[in-house]
């Protein structure tokens, strides 16, 4: 099959199946009881990363570790940069969250962490284990301090993670009913990656391109989707402090889940390319420390930084086509 086809297939077949498991996964989390806060800032965060995770997995199977790296990297731009400015852009976003401030340190750690541990050209086994840990212990503190949200944030999420009702929690049917989504949702995802990374594979090869910058680029770009999705739903209901919850987390959970579990499922390791060393991870760093006096600055994005935001990723995505391609 022609390798574009391919790709669009495995990137169709991916984006609707994440998005089927993330809707699953936060129905099941609403008939267990968990609050919609929490269903928001862990598992919606998580879900939307799976295809990142799937992908990942997938790369190291086949031997194209830097596509797996080279996908993070990218995709972390693009929903900082080109997501969350764009979604600025449209209309300031507030920052109401109370757990951003914690947020923003992590995901400036995530990102210092990464940098730290791929200077030796690859993520070990241990690698994956200690970014794991530090992914458990953040996700452990975003549920104790969803507590302390206000009862603005905590309604906003309620609106849209609302929890099931009595009836629907006693019944079996609904209950097999979501895992059964769940289930076939994970081999769909599981298959839209393995044809998605072919195409990838293929198309790298005839262009002449890296794996890494494959995966910088249009593979970042796909796999983006569900947070573009989450965020847009999220910017037309108004629920504004859950885009950019969602769009912070993903990018955290990216790093310290889906890396490290990409990382712990060979003892090979995951090579990182010297581009991906000294100019994509890197700038990834730098994105994230910018975010910082950005959302300090006050209690919004504003049109004007979003506009910056996006025009930084154009100029980054060219560089990359024009110097590396």
């Amino acid at each position: 099959m022609n390798h574009y086809l391919a790709f669009l297939i495995g990137l169709l077949i991916i984006t609707v199946a994440a998005e089927l498991l993330l809707r699953a996964a936060a129905k099941i989390a609403a008939l267990m009881g968990v609050k919609p806060i929490v269903i928001g800032l862990t598992v919606v965060s998580l879900g939307t990363s799976l295809p990142e995770l799937a992908v990942g997995i997938t790369a190291v199977e086949e031997n194209a570790g830097a596509m797996a790296i080279g996908n993070i990297a990218g995709t972390n731009l693009v929903n900082i940069l080109l997501i969350l400015g764009l979604t600025a852009l449209l209309r300031p976003l507030p920052l109401h969250l109370k757990s951003l401030k914690l947020e923003m340190r992590i995901m400036i750690a995530a990102a210092l962490l990464l940098l730290l541990l791929s200077i030796d050209g690859a993520l070990s086994f241990i690698d994956g284990l200690l970014m794991l840990a530090l992914g458990l212990w953040y996700m452990v503190q975003v549920v104790r301090g969803s507590k302390n949200e206000s009862a603005a944030i905590q309604k906003e999420y309620a609106e849209e993670y609302s929890p099931s009702s009595t009836r629907e929690q006693r019944n079996a049917l609904v209950w097999l009913l979501h895992f059964l989504i769940l289930a076939l949702s994970i081999a769909g995802t599981i298959w839209g990656a393995n044809w998605l990374v072919d195409g990838a594979t293929s198309i790298a090869r005839a262009w002449g391109w890296s794996e890494s910058l494959i995966g910088l680029t249009i593979v970042a770009i796909g796999t983006s989707a569900p947070e573009l999705i989450t965020t847009l739903v999220a910017t037309f209901k108004n629920d504004r402090d859950v885009a950019v919850g969602n769009l912070l987390g993903s990018s955290i959970m990216n790093i310290l889940i889906i890396l490290a579990l990409t990382s712990v499922f060979t003892w090979k390791g995951v090579p990182v390319s010297n581009d991906l060393l000294w100019v994509d991870i890197p700038l990834a760093l730098l994105t994230a420390i910018v975010c910082y006096p950005v959302f300090k600055s006050g209690s919004r994005v504003s049109r004007v930084e979003g506009a910056c935001f996006v025009m930084a990723y154009v100029l980054y995505l060219a560089g990359i086509i024009v110097f590396r391609a």
